[in-house]
């Protein structure tokens, strides 16, 4: 138990989106400000495609990362993304699961969220605890739900790891809580920022 709370409370160097491979800068959490290559699953932020665009203007677009052409259809798009999902590629099968949840599939996304997690997938982990919590593809079941979200967090997911802040707050552990909103803020989670506001007020944080 020490152990797995020392792995689990250890902060990651950052948070589970990792940085750019271009300019090697942490990606925003926000979505918006970055976008997923169906080519190579890379997730290139917006400065650095916007940059590729700049380059290449009198060009054939490329991948920033991978040079491969531009899709110039949404089908052939589609088409590279479901290659990277055969080849169980853990980002293009994370993403292929929530298209499937949003759909209501849920069973289908269950089937990609386990093996991209199997495979290291943070996000991954996080969908499954979501999927756990609230039976859906699968029953509900709160230790696997709690397990995913540990895995989630120590690969660096702030939101699950803001997830198991409040698991500890509510039964009681005060300091496990606080130790996980601390990690999560440092991350970028703006309502963990929140929560440790709250327990100062509350004198639980010194």
């Amino acid at each position: 138990a020490e152990l797995r709370d020392e792995l689990l409370f250890s902060e990651p160097e950052s948070s589970y989106l990792g940085d750019c491979p271009i300019c090697m800068i942490p990606l925003s959490l926000d979505p918006e400000k970055s976008t997923m290559m169906s080519c190579c699953s890379k997730v290139i932020c917006d400065g650095c495609s916007h940059a590729n665009k700049i380059r290449e203007a009198s060009l054939n677009s490329s991948c920033p990362f991978c040079r491969e052409l531009l899709p110039t259809t949404m089908e052939e798009s589609e088409k590279r993304r479901m290659k990277r999902v055969e080849v169980n590629d853990p980002a293009a099968m994370t993403q292929w699961g929530l298209e499937q949840f949003v759909k209501g599939n849920y069973i289908t996304a269950f089937e990609h969220f386990t093996t991209a997690a199997g495979l290291g997938d943070a996000m991954a982990h996080y969908q499954l605890a979501g999927l756990y919590q609230f039976g859906r593809g699968v029953e509900k079941d709160k230790q696997k739900e709690i397990r995913h979200l540990e895995q989630a967090a120590i690969g660096g997911h702030p939101d699950a790891r803001f997830n198991l802040g409040w698991n500890e707050w509510n039964n009681g552990n005060t300091e496990k809580a606080v130790q996980h909103w601390i990690i999560s803020a440092a991350q970028g989670q703006d309502e963990s920022i929140k929560n440790l506001m709250f327990a100062f007020k509350e004198g639980k944080v010194s």
